[in-house]
């Protein structure tokens, strides 16, 4: 994928044993000011003999001053006649005497003919093309404090969800990680929860272009779409392919809340039909573009820009009724996706005598299976209060029908994100109706 699901860190800062070679006097700074980043060193060195170069430096790997566009083995420039034609920059928070060296690495040194008397100073000059953003964070921020705790990237956009304290700070942080993410162009902030009909957020362009339009590898397929308008959550690229893993060639998929096609798109490359379905226009738009460009076959692939009551209520019904009838046959199972974890569960009761008024209804005998996604509090019990989600809004005991429970994510501190996979029998489907209006499409964090 040409996102960057960039794993998280989460930092304090913390005392180190040497010379510590951060940056100094930066701290709580607002504004980046690059050259504030320069600091002259003496930093300890190793006089190596040509010949022995590639054995010390192999010796030395865990004690070499490691920094961006920084060479650690260097031309000595001492007198012509000198036996010492290299050395090597080692790191001032490591070494800075000889017994900094383990004992065992000592031994070896000296096997070496690498004594005590070859360890000098040399001055280094270490710039802000030396730092790493990690480094550069740890110098700005508030010591003590939790630090930049995770970010994703979507194409050429980092998206950080920064914390209150971090907000003075937000300009800087943008603008270090565009300098040194070669392929970050753009970097927001997350402005609020996901409350809105679409499930897309506000941003803050901390740094770079305001250019939202990206393109997305995951599972063989390409994604194109806008970022500011549609949702789509990187973390979810294992959850889709451990879906994709349960389909088979024969199957049919209904994706009911399918945004740009995660999902859906690569489902169509591997089973019979695949029914998408999503309330967003921008998503249907993008849906259908994403569908052209992975040279999907339209013949087993349609979308549809719908509420899922709707798209419920009518496209999945009337396949049901034809299959009822016989018009349409599947070979093998229907598998329905649910991934709108804040509300999903709520549009289950849609399931409840769905088929109660078909008349072949009784000639109904195949198998369906419902991946539906929730959030429920962190605890011991989690998995049971997915399982009471699903039996309640569905309006059936269906507790012997329920395949597996499955923890996709953390999302907070004290929130899961889980996944309930159910069969959903003819029992439900011809069951009484006790239906009501779905509360409007929101609170999707």
């Amino acid at each position: 994928m040409t996102f960057g699901y960039i794993r998280g860190f989460i930092r304090k800062m913390s005392a180190t044993t040497g010379v510590s070679i951060l940056p100094v006097g930066v701290r709580g700074m607002k504004v980046l000011d690059r050259d504030k980043f320069l600091r002259n060193l003496k930093v300890p060195v190793l006089k190596v003999k040509l010949e022995n170069v590639n054995n010390v430096m192999k010796m030395c790997k865990n004690y070499f001053l490691k920094l961006k566009a920084f060479r650690p083995i260097r031309d000595l420039n001492e007198a012509e006649d000198s036996p010492f034609k290299k050395c090597i920059y080692l790191n001032p928070e490591k070494v800075m005497k000889w017994e900094d060296f383990s004992e065992n690495d000592r031994v070896l040194l000296q096997d070496l003919n690498v004594t005590e008397d070859h360890l000098i100073f040399k001055d280094a000059q270490i710039s802000y093309d030396n730092w790493d953003y990690e480094t550069i964070f740890k110098a700005v921020l508030p010591e003590n404090e939790e630090g930049v705790s995770g970010f994703t990237q979507i194409g050429h956009i980092i998206h950080l969800n920064l914390r209150d304290h971090l907000l003075e700070y937000r300009f800087v942080i943008g603008q270090v990680l565009i300098d040194k993410l070669k392929s970050c162009r753009t970097v927001v902030n997350k402005c609020n929860t996901i409350d809105n009909t679409y499930r897309n957020f506000d941003m803050e362009v901390l740094a770079g272009d305001e250019d939202f339009k990206v393109s997305v590898k995951e599972n063989n397929c390409t994604f194109h779409f806008d970022f500011s308008k549609v949702y789509w959550n990187s973390r979810l690229c294992k959850e889709h392919e451990r879906i994709l893993k349960y389909l088979h060639p024969e199957d049919v998929l209904f994706d009911i809340f399918c945004g740009v096609g995660p999902f859906a798109i690569p489902a169509a490359k591997k089973i019979t039909k695949v029914f998408a379905n999503d309330l967003n226009p921008e998503s249907y738009k993008w849906l259908n573009y994403n569908a052209n460009v992975n040279k999907i076959r339209m013949s087993c692939f349609k979308s549809y820009n719908q509420d899922g009551k709707d798209f419920i209520c009518n496209v999945f019904k009337e396949y049901l009724e034809r299959l009822c009838k016989g018009v349409e046959k599947v070979d093998g199972k229907i598998r329905i996706t649910m991934n709108l974890p804040a509300l999903a569960v709520e549009f289950l009761k849609y399931f409840n005598g769905l088929l109660k008024d078909t008349a072949a209804a009784e000639n109904f005998n195949q198998e369906i299976i419902v991946y539906a996604y929730c959030f429920v509090p962190s605890g011991d019990d989690q998995a049971e209060l997915a399982k009471e989600l699903v039996i309640k809004n569905i309006g059936h005991d269906i507790s012997s029908d329920i395949v597996f429970i499955y923890n996709v994510r953390k999302v907070a501190p004290t929130k899961e994100m889980m996944r309930v996979t159910f069969k959903l029998t003819k029992e439900v489907l011809v069951g009484p109706k006790s239906l009501g209006e779905p509360p409007l499409k929101k609170l999707c964090v």
